[in-house]
C-alpha cells in the first residue's frame, strides 16, 4: 500500500488503563476510502482502538498516524484539528432528542460557525440547504423537521450518520453502529456506511459482532482478541468459519490441550 493512500497506520500500538492492557502492539495499515470492519469480543480493544485512533484515549506506547498527524506526538491543538475530519458514529446515537432531525445534523457544523449557537438561524442558509441534503442522502428528507425522540433506532442512526457527514470528514469511526437495531435496520445502516464509502471516499472503521454484516459489506477484516491482531485480509478471502475463529477462546495449555 502506497504512503500516501493510507488513511491510518498504526505500529505496535499499546494502551493499558493503570496495570490492565487494553491493546498490546496492534499493528495496522488502512487505505483511503476502505471500508474496515473490526470484530472480536466485547473487551477485545475493538473500541478502545477506535478512541484511539482519534485522540480520545491518549496512546500508551507505538505509533498511530491518522490522515498524516502523529498521535503519538500531537499536541492538543493538533488532536482538536484531526476530530474535525474525523466523524463519530456512537451505538446509542448520541441526538439530541428534543431537537429537530435537521438541527441535529446542523450539530456536525459547529466547528465552522463562531460564536454562541441559537437554533437554526445559528447557521447560514447554504448550511442549511446542505443539512438538508444530507438528511435527503440517508432517506429521511421529509422528517426534517420532526424531533429526534420521536424516530425509530434505525431512523435515528442514519440522522447520526447524515451529521458525521455534515461535518466533512475524510474518518468515520462507528463504534458498534447496529448494535440495538434489528436485523432488516442494521442492513440498511451497513448499506448506507458502505454507499458513503463508495461515493464519498471516506475512510470507514466500524466496529461490529454480527459476522455475517461484516463479510457482506467490508473491504477489509481486523481480528481482535485480547488486545492483540489476530486476522487481517480482505473480506473477499474469508468465509464465516475463518472469521468465527477470532472469538475462540484461547486454547489451554498442558494436559487438558493434550486430551
Amino acid at each position: 500500500m502506497a504512503a500516501d493512500n493510507t488513511a491510518i497506520r498504526t505500529t505496535a500500538l499499546a494502551k493499558s488503563f493503570g496495570d490492565a492492557p487494553a491493546l498490546k502492539g496492534v499493528d495496522l495499515s488502512i487505505a483511503k476510502g476502505e471500508l474496515t470492519v473490526l470484530l472480536g469480543l466485547s473487551g477485545s480493544g475493538k473500541s478502545t482502538l477506535l478512541r484511539c485512533l482519534n485522540g480520545l484515549h491518549s496512546i500508551t506506547s507505538g505509533e498511530a498516524t491518522v490522515l498524516g498527524t502523529e498521535l503519538h506526538k500531537a499536541p492538543s491543538r493538533k488532536l482538536r484539528a484531526l476530530r474535525a475530519k474525523v466523524g463519530f458514529i456512537f451505538q446509542h446515537f448520541n441526538l439530541v432528542g428534543r431537537l429537530t432531525c435537521l438541527e441535529n445534523v446542523l450539530i456536525g457544523a459547529a466547528g465552522r460557525i463562531r460564536g454562541p449557537r441559537y437554533g437554526l438561524l445559528s447557521y447560514s442558509k447554504s448550511q442549511r440547504r446542505e443539512a438538508l441534503g444530507y438528511l435527503e442522502r440517508v432517506g429521511l428528507g421529509e422528517l426534517a423537521f420532526q424531533r429526534a425522540d420521536s424516530l425509530s433506532g434505525g431512523q435515528q442512526q442514519r440522522v447520526a450518520i447524515a451529521r458525521a457527514l455534515m461535518q466533512k470528514p475524510a474518518v468515520i469511526l462507528a463504534d458498534e453502529p447496529v448494535a440495538s437495531l434489528d436485523p432488516q435496520n442494521s442492513a440498511n445502516v451497513m448499506d448506507l456506511l458502505f454507499q458513503v464509502c463508495l461515493e464519498n471516499k471516506i475512510t470507514v472503521v466500524c466496529t461490529l459482532h454480527q459476522v455475517d454484516l461484516a463479510l457482506q459489506w467490508a473491504d477489509r477484516i481486523v481480528g481482535l482478541r485480547n488486545g492483540e491482531k489476530v486476522l487481517d485480509a480482505r473480506a473477499s478471502e474469508l468465509d464465516k468459519d475463518r472469521v468465527l475463529e477470532i472469538y475462540q477462546q484461547l486454547e489451554p495449555t498442558g494436559q487438558a490441550a493434550a486430551q
